[in-house]
């Protein structure tokens, strides 16, 4: 009989989202008419298509690879094409962070990348999780049996749990802009995180697929606009958010050449050098049609047009914001971030106020609760909707609410 991953049995039953799914359906099964009216604010999936020129760099490459001369197997690194790359390392340069491109790896995304780390790091290290949490930080080391403790993030400290010198860790995940809270790190706070890190001997994983929604001067975009972070922190990036790629798949993830750990036998090993054999072994590669509409994103003409989409998100979250402010709710978020993380009246719990919500008013958002036991009693509404169904949606919770 084949042996099984018991950890998988200490995982919670339904993952939050397939939850989620599983209320929607029984509600629309029962009331069909009224289903008819929903309106999903709950996964941070976008609506706004690819942007054009990113679009005509695919079909470009589309028709290269039905020709002999320029058709592309497998790439030869697996690491992704050298223009990507090149073009990565530039952007981050833009905002005051140096990022060579030999310290890029191309991914088919945040999501994957922030499980798949895991690989590279034995079983049994103390993994610290801010809570409230994405989930995946959560259950993908939960399913590698390694010890996950928790930093508080509360209204008390505007979602943005600090380290406690008293505790030791290994591996920290930080998110910034946070999903779900919608609450960012300062330059400050960010190098507290770095001190504690290199303190503790310790690595970050910091996920930054929101950064292109920073609209603060003074937020960083990068863990690697910190001093010291180089030595401390792997970052995961997406474009997913950034450029609409939820359907298209493309993210990157840096490791630094200068982030060394020591092995069993005392002896240092660059982590690049493992994340590489790792995704050598276990990952072919994002296509090159993908990868060559992923440069495009970041020429100046991308970049102009892909932030057209993310300022009209940017109006969804003004307005859900003001509805907020209208009806007396406290929230974070919507500033930097495309969320808006607000607190349940009347002191409801998460799942209630879900419920209240889809069978009331037929607006569907995330519950806290889902996302750790400080989530409890707030609930997640997201930008990533069309302003008509934004406005719509927050109408209709003025007339539930006042």
């Amino acid at each position: 009989m084949a042996k099984l991953n018991e950890n998988f049995f200490k995982l919670k039953k339904n993952y939050l989202f397939i939850e989620i799914a599983k209320r929607i359906k029984a509600y629309s099964a029962e009331h069909p008419e009224e289903a008819k009216r929903l309106i999903r604010m709950g996964i941070g999936d976008v609506t706004r298509p690819l942007a054009p020129v990113v679009v005509e760099a695919m079909e470009k490459a589309c028709r290269e690879m039905g020709v002999k001369e320029t058709f592309r197997g497998y790439e030869d690194s697996g690491a992704g094409y050298d223009f990507l790359r090149e073009a990565v390392s530039n952007y981050y340069k833009s905002f005051g962070a140096e990022v060579s491109a030999d310290e890029i790896r191309i991914s088919d995304g945040a999501k994957s990348d922030c499980g798949n780390i895991i690989d590279i790091f034995g079983t049994g290290n103390t993994v610290l999780v801010t809570d409230p949490a994405y989930p995946v930080y959560v259950d993908s080391n939960i399913m590698n049996g390694n010890d996950v403790i928790y930093a508080d993030s509360t209204e008390e400290n505007g979602f943005a749990a600090m380290p406690d010198k008293s505790v030791k860790a290994d591996l920290i995940y930080l998110c910034s802009p946070n999903n779900p809270t919608g609450s960012v790190y300062t330059a400050a706070q960010l190098k507290e995180w770095v001190d504690y890190a290199l303190a503790n001997n310790a690595v970050i994983i910091y996920d930054a697929a929101y950064e292109a929604f920073v609209t603060q001067p003074d937020i960083p975009r990068s863990i690697f606009c910190i001093e010291g972070a180089k030595k401390c922190a792997i970052e995961i990036c997406s474009l997913s958010k950034t450029a609409g790629f939820t359907g298209t798949r493309c993210g990157y993830t840096v490791v630094p050449n200068d982030l060394v750990q020591q092995n069993s036998a005392g002896e240092d090993v660059k982590l690049a050098d493992i994340w590489g054999r790792r995704q050598g072994s276990k990952f072919n590669g994002v296509s090159y049609p993908v990868q060559r509409g992923a440069e495009a994103v970041f020429t100046p003409e991308g970049q102009k047009q892909t932030h057209e989409a993310i300022a009209y998100y940017q109006e969804n979250a003004r307005v859900i914001a003001k509805t907020c402010d209208e009806l007396g709710i406290k929230y974070t978020g919507g500033v930097n971030s495309p969320y808006i993380w607000l607190k349940c009246p009347n002191g409801m719990g998460s799942w209630d106020f879900f419920d209240m919500l889809l069978t009331k008013i037929q607006v569907v958002g995330t519950p806290g609760a889902g996302f750790g036991k400080n989530g409890d009693g707030w609930f997640r509404l997201t930008a990533f909707g069309t302003h008509e169904a934004t406005a719509e949606a927050m109408e209709r919770l003025k007339a539930l609410l006042k």
